[in-house]
């Protein structure tokens, strides 16, 4: 299916009504030598997912989308472009929903209004030694509907007074940041793209508690690294990098296996 939106020429468009993931046809489209942002954009998932092999809910009515990327770059420096993807996707949702209404970002992938989820990415690459060849950045942001008992208390834009934002017109205005975004990052490297997330980091400064894949630490939120890796200062003072996990707030938020974001 195709349909003509209002993106710059640097985009290539592809447009269905139903797929099983964006992610997963981006993928394919990416092992073939697909072009570098290349849109692939659906109206519903049928086998959409998400970080650690979750599952995510894709019911019409929501945005499901994945570009294709072809940066030149390691592959520990590729991961920083979820956190360019965020600022982006924050910069889209400050026109799109009502004054007043505060968008964060959560710590590794996750984009907050009001404190509450509505927007999850996911990053998926494929590298040759320590380069990457290809990436893949899915994002899918909750516009008209959000799923009930989540690990993280998630929302939608409908919910928070934005509620006749079509899915078109958040892609249109998601890629027009995006690009300007990437090509900061490109010029300037990492350093101004971390410091707008951190102006926007939800819990900086504040007890969390990280879910690591052999256990749990709490300690302080303190800053993201030059490479955004989560710093985090324990109970004894030890300060600790950590590059994967999932955080949790000692308020509002129950630790689940239920449906996670991208």
């Amino acid at each position: 299916m195709t349909q003509t939106l209002n993106l710059s020429s640097r985009y290539h468009l592809l447009s269905f009504e139903r797929l099983d993931s964006t992610n997963e046809e981006a993928c394919r489209l990416a092992k073939k030598g697909g072009r570098e942002f290349t849109v692939v954009w659906a109206r519903e998932q049928t086998a959409g997912r998400g970080r650690r092999g979750h599952d995510w809910v894709s019911p019409l009515g929501n945005l499901y989308l994945s570009l294709i990327l072809r940066p030149t770059s390691p592959l520990a420096e590729a991961v920083q472009l979820s956190f360019v993807a965020a600022v982006a996707l924050g910069m889209a949702l400050d026109t799109l929903v009502p004054e007043g209404v505060a968008v964060s970002y959560k710590w590794p992938n996750d984009v907050l209004l009001e404190g509450r989820k509505a927007a999850g990415i996911l990053l998926e690459s494929g590298f040759h030694q320590d380069r990457v060849e290809w990436l893949v950045l899915g994002l899918g942001v909750n516009l008209v509907s959000h799923p009930e008992g989540v690990s993280h208390p998630a929302t939608s834009l409908k919910a928070v007074g934005a509620e006749a934002v079509a899915a078109a017109h958040v892609l249109e205005c998601f890629c027009s940041t995006f690009e300007n975004c990437y090509t900061r990052w490109l010029r300037d490297g990492f350093p101004p793209l971390r410091e707008a997330w951190l102006l926007r980091a939800c819990g900086l400064g504040d007890p969390i508690e990280v879910v690591l894949e052999d256990g749990c630490v709490s300690g302080k939120f303190l800053d993201l690294d030059a490479s955004g890796a989560l710093v985090l200062v324990l109970e004894n003072g030890e300060m600790r990098t950590i590059t994967a996990g999932d955080i949790f707030f000692p308020q509002g938020e129950k630790r689940t296996d239920h449906v996670a974001g991208y």
